[in-house]
């Protein structure tokens, strides 16, 4: 498929958008309405056609040999609506305000064969075509398929080339849009010879009735007239297993640990007391446990740049989850204004890359780092650097393909500022004040120039043990909500339950950190003292159970398939498993370190 030229007001139309959101905090998910006249003409947008089993493989509706007007008229879009894949232009379809349109012709058209065949692979692949009125999404089916018989097999293919707009109005207003093909024959495609040229007619009708509802948001949300399935519904079995492994895994930190760590202080400061009079080494030998790295628990970890790279990159993506799905609830994001969470998101992550620069440069100076200037270009490419080479072939793979996936180079260029004139400057503003409000680590134990032999640990205390552990287990959590999520993302539902996203979100971090403090006590116990870096890997894991499910969701739970959708999927699912390894790594580090400061604040030490 030949690739339509984009045009440039998108990027005129986008940037100064995106000049006023960073500036008086525009909001562009706010719900523009219409007023309309009768007779007054209403436009009609075609926007774009795909797979109906691969969301992300979209391509122009004027691809397909269709009626099209002589000179194609794009629409100004905004930059969420251009990163979701829309393309619309204005259409052959002349439709009024309230009045009635019973069979008009749109055009008249003579198809080759090489065209034709265009238009049966079209449906054979389940092609279905969006339109866009007053922002109101309209979706139907190119065509037609039937199988049936197997001695002897039919297979038959039609086109449709009639199509009934059924709009509802409530005073000057459009509240409801929806097209079908109910009692339409469809036109065959069979039969054809190769030299022979197919005559069509394309005709519509439009009817108008009046409806007592008053907004659409009081129409049920992600209503197209049942064109998608509607199965989003509140899911008690997440819920309460969520909840279950919550309060199991806290009542397991809270009752059964502390209980322990009772016991171990008691005997550790009495022990301390009955032998004070003893030297410091023949104690350290005759101890166990935990206590006697005391001297080496808070020895820093190599890598130190690095580990707070992580650090601040996954509170930046704390901030920015938490970010949306407190907008979400807020009921910032209207499901009819197309792109308005991908805006939102780009916003947020541009905004909140002070927080990574903050979080990285205050943990790397209290820990005794002096490159701050490498540690903050390590803190902002941590994340963009995956991103846009993952980008780069998923977008290089819907070029090749003609997708309206792949963004125009105007968008690119805007993305490219927004990142160079936004988020690093802020990166580096928040690593100077990180830098500057950096006080010293204050370990509650002095650490020994001499590290100590570490013995030989137990096959059950390995790092990927550990990691099996620790990213299951929140992993399990999250697993019946996680098909949901998917099924939004990757399929065509629209997600709405906010409140129990938010809900399942808590518990995630919630199960991370009792997780992460439960398996750092085991680790500590059996004088390991290399908790830096374990304590991120152990709980990150998680990223790494998601990436396995999506791989399960893409083979059992989807009918996604060709080269464009699966890029797209593994690409993007591998950048999802990532961000999740560096938020759940961050709350993970963090818990386990503030565990580790209140059980040897508590010690009675020499």
């Amino acid at each position: 498929m030949t690739v339509l030229g984009y045009p440039r007001s998108w990027s005129c139309h986008c940037l100064p958008v995106l000049i006023l959101l960073l500036a008086i905090g525009h909001e562009p998910w706010v719900e523009g309405v219409t007023h309309y006249k009768p007779g007054d003409p209403v436009i009609l947008y075609v926007n774009k056609v795909g797979p109906y089993h691969n969301p992300q493989e979209t391509y122009h509706y004027y691809q397909l040999p269709v009626c099209c007007p002589e000179k194609i008229r794009h629409k100004s879009l905004s930059l969420g609506e251009v990163l979701d894949g829309d393309r619309m232009a204005e259409s052959l379809y002349e439709i009024r305000f309230r009045e009635n349109v019973e069979k008009r012709i749109l055009c008249h058209m003579q198809l080759s064969s090489a065209q034709v065949e265009q238009l049966r692979q079209a449906i054979e692949e389940l092609y279905y075509f969006e339109f866009v009125v007053d922002d109101l999404p309209i979706r139907g089916f190119v065509g037609y398929m039937e199988e049936s018989g197997f001695l002897p097999h039919s297979h038959k293919i039609g086109l449709w080339t009639h199509l009934d707009f059924h709009l509802e109005f409530h005073g000057d207003r459009i509240i409801f849009a929806n097209v079908s093909v109910r009692d339409v024959k469809p036109h065959s495609l069979d039969g054809l010879r190769s030299d022979e040229l197919l005559g069509l007619t394309h005709t519509y009708s439009v009817r108008w009735s009046e409806t007592s509802v008053e907004q659409r948001s009081d129409r049920r949300r992600g209503d197209d007239g049942g064109f998608f399935p509607r199965t989003l519904e509140i899911h008690w079995l997440s819920i309460i297993n969520s909840m279950v492994l919550v309060f199991l895994l806290v009542g397991f930190v809270a009752v059964i640990l502390m209980r322990v760590l009772r016991n171990d202080l008691a005997r550790y400061n009495l022990d301390e007391e009955t032998s004070s009079g003893g030297s410091s080494d023949d104690f350290d030998q005759g101890d166990n446990g935990w206590k006697i790295i005391h001297t080496d628990v808070f020895r820093f970890p190599p890598y130190r740049g690095l580990l707070c790279a992580v650090l601040g990159v996954g509170a930046q993506f704390l901030a920015l989850g938490t970010g949306i799905i407190v907008m979400a609830l807020l009921g910032m994001f209207n499901v009819h204004r197309h792109g308005a969470i991908n805006s939102a998101a780009i916003l947020l992550y541009a905004l909140t890359c002070c927080v990574s620069g903050y979080v990285s440069s205050h943990f790397y100076r209290q820990i005794g780092g002096e490159r701050w200037v490498w540690n903050i270009i390590l803190t902002t490419s941590l994340f963009s650097v995956p991103f846009f080479l993952t980008w780069s072939v998923v977008n290089s793979v819907h070029w090749a393909n003609g997708s309206t996936q792949a963004l125009p180079a105007t968008t690119i260029l805007l993305l490219l500022t927004v990142w160079l004139l936004v988020g690093f400057p802020l990166t580096v503003i928040g690593g100077i004040f990180g830098k500057n409000n950096a006080s010293p680590f204050d370990a509650p134990c002095r650490t020994k120039n001499i590290a100590r032999e570490i013995p030989p640990q137990p096959w059950y205390k390995s790092t990927v043990i550990h990691m099996t552990v620790g990213g299951f287990l929140p992993f399990s959590a999250i697993s019946v909500e996680l098909y949901y999520i998917f099924a939004t993302v990757w399929g065509r539902e629209q997600y709405t339950l906010y409140g129990i996203l938010f809900f399942v979100f808590a518990i995630l971090l919630s199960v991370g950190a009792c997780i992460s403090i439960a398996l750092t006590y085991f680790q500590l116990s059996g004088e390991d003292y290399r908790w830096w870096w374990r304590s991120v890997l152990s709980v990150g894991s998680t990223g790494l159970f998601i990436f396995l499910y999506s791989v399960f969701y893409y083979a059992r739970r989807s009918n996604m398939s060709g080269a464009v959708q699966t890029v797209e999927f593994f690409g993007y699912s591998l950048l999802t498993g990532y961000v999740f390894f560096l938020m759940l790594g961050t709350i993970s580090f963090f818990s386990s370190l503030k565990f580790i400061r209140y059980i040897y604040v508590n010690l009675k030490m020499d």
